[in-house]
């Protein structure tokens, strides 16, 4: 997602050029689902130099009703342009880090509690890679979500229908 490279006046540039119309912004709450919510080409500029206010009692673990001023800054190096969306009037997204109102990082923040732990790491002489896992299901037609067939993890000859694609 996004490139690490990209700096704000980059993301502004290309949601100009790529006709961008709205903007999604992303985080997780405190039990890893993710949240989020829209903002217009307009605002972006804005969000990305301030964040974006949001209400953050109304989000699974961030805060109780009487501190619940919290702000979504986004991170300009996850900008992406969303590809299963259309290409005009085209819809982006970015991941934010959560601050407190006083703009001091938001201790419930996953992002900022990962970056936390991954510099102490390093300070440490560790460095953290990390790699995707791709999992599928072959399904029996595409008007069903019948599974084609039921080999298990490990299993060295199967005769399932779908063993070629194993």
């Amino acid at each position: 997602m996004g490139n690490s490279n990209l700096t704000k006046k980059d993301v502004l540039k290309i949601a100009k050029e790529k006709d961008v119309k709205f903007i999604r912004l992303w985080f997780a709450d405190i039990t890893g689902q993710m949240k989020g919510f829209s903002i217009t080409r307009e605002e972006l500029e804005g969000a990305l130099e301030d964040g974006m206010g949001f209400d953050g009692s109304s989000i699974k673990g961030f805060a109780r009703i009487d501190e619940s001023d919290m702000i979504a800054m986004p991170d300009p190096t996850t900008f992406t342009i969303l590809p299963y969306r259309p290409k005009e009037k085209a819809v982006a997204g970015m991941l934010c880090d959560i601050l407190n109102p006083d703009r001091t990082p938001y201790q419930g923040d996953s992002r900022y509690t990962l970056k936390r732990i991954l510099k102490k790491a390093e300070e440490k002489g560790y460095t953290f890679y990390v790699g995707p896992e791709l999992e599928f299901f072959i399904f029996r037609d595409e008007k069903s979500t019948q599974i084609l067939d039921e080999g298990g993890y490990f299993d060295i000859t199967t005769l399932d229908a779908g063993n070629e694609v194993r």
